[in-house]
C-alpha cells in the first residue's frame, strides 16, 4: 500500500515479548503528531474550545497507557462535545461491542461535522484532509463505514467511502483501497471499473492485483501483463492467495511497501473474491512463477 493508506489497527497480541531492556519503543501515533503541526502551520490558535479539546487529543494520541488515553479524551468531550477524535479514541479502546463501536462513530460524524459547519465544508470540500481541521471527521467517518461494512449494512458503507472520495479526492487516508475490496465482494464491477479509472495511475500492489482479477475475469489479453505488474509490486501475493506463504500481519500496523505485510492485507480485504473466481489463484501463480524482481539502479 502506499504511503498514504489508512493504517491498520493494531492486533491484539497473542504472547506477551519478555521485558527488557533493549526492546525497541513502540511506534507514535501518527495523530500525535498533527499537533506538532497544528504549531508550525496554525498560527496563532484562539480560544476556541474546539481548538482546545483538539489540543487535548494531541496529547492523548502520544499517551502511552490506554487509561490515559481514555481519561484525556473523557477530559476533551468536556471541553467540547464536538470534539470528533475524542470519540474515535473511545470506539477503538473502550468500547465493548459493535453497538458501542457504532455508536462512538456515530457521535464523532455528527461532532465533526458540527464543527466544521456548512462553511467548512463549502471551503474545503475537494482538499479535506489537506486542512487538519477536517480529519478528526474524516477517521470518525472512515471508523463509521468500517464498523457499519461489519454489521452487514453494505450500500450505507459504501455510500460513506464514495462521499469521502468526493470530499478528498486526493485519497490520503487510502479510503480507495477499502471501497475497492468491497465493491469486488459485491460484484458490484459497474462501480469498480469507474473508481479503477478515477486512480488509473495508482500503482500500488493492491491496485493492479484487482485490476488483474478483473481482466481475468473478462478474459482480458492483457490480464498476464496486469499480473506481472501487480507481481513486481508485492512478489508475496500470490504465495499467501494459494496458502503456500502465512499471513504476516504488520508488527506496528503500517503496512511494509512490497512486503508480507502489505500482501497479507490484501488477501484479508480481496481473498474471497480471488476464491470464489474459478481458476483465478491457478492462473495467477502460473503467469508469476518465473518471474524475477527488477533490479535496481545504482
Amino acid at each position: 500500500m502506499p504511503v498514504s493508506k489508512k493504517p491498520r489497527k493494531k492486533a491484539v497480541a497473542k504472547s506477551k515479548l519478555p521485558e527488557n531492556d533493549n526492546a525497541l519503543p513502540p511506534m507514535p501515533d501518527r495523530r500525535g503528531m498533527e499537533g506538532f503541526m497544528a504549531g508550525l502551520f496554525g498560527g496563532q490558535r484562539g480560544s476556541d474550545p474546539t481548538d482546545a479539546a483538539q489540543d487535548v487529543m494531541y496529547e492523548a494520541w502520544e499517551a502511552t497507557s490506554r487509561s490515559k488515553r481514555i481519561a484525556l479524551a473523557r477530559k476533551a468531550l468536556k471541553i467540547s462535545p464536538l470534539c470528533a477524535d475524542a470519540y474515535v479514541l473511545l470506539a477503538e479502546e473502550e468500547a465493548r461491542s459493535v453497538e458501542e463501536v457504532l455508536d462512538c462513530y456515530e457521535k464523532g460524524v455528527a461532532a465533526g461535522k458540527m464543527a466544521l459547519g456548512p462553511e467548512g465544508f463549502e471551503e474545503y470540500s475537494g482538499h479535506f484532509w489537506g486542512f487538519l481541521e477536517t480529519r478528526p471527521y474524516m477517521r470518525a467517518r472512515a471508523g463509521l463505514a468500517a464498523v457499519l461494512w461489519r454489521l452487514g449494512r453494505h450500500q450505507a458503507a459504501i455510500d460513506h467511502y464514495q462521499a469521502m472520495l468526493e470530499l478528498n479526492p486526493n485519497d490520503n487516508q487510502g479510503i480507495r483501497y477499502v471501497l475497492a475490496g468491497h465493491l469486488l465482494a459485491l460484484d458490484d464491477i459497474q462501480a469498480l471499473k469507474k473508481l479503477l479509472r478515477q486512480y488509473e495511475d495508482d500503482c500500488a500492489a493492491a491496485w493492479l492485483y484487482t485490476q488483474a482479477l478483473l481482466a481475468f475475469r473478462e478474459n482480458d489479453p492483457d490480464a498476464g501483463k496486469l499480473a506481472e505488474e501487480a507481481w513486481l509490486a508485492n512478489s508475496h501475493v500470490p504465495g499467501v492467495l494459494s496458502g503456500k506463504q502465512p499471513l504476516v500481519a504488520s508488527p506496528d500496523g503500517y503496512i511494509t511497501l512490497g512486503g508480507e505485510d502489505e500482501a497479507a492485507d490484501y488477501v484479508e480485504e480481496n481473498g474471497k473474491a480471488w476464491q470464489a473466481t474459478p481458476g483465478a489463484i491457478p492462473w495467477l501463480a502460473e503467469v508469476t512463477r518465473k518471474l524475477k524482481p527488477r533490479r535496481r539502479r545504482n
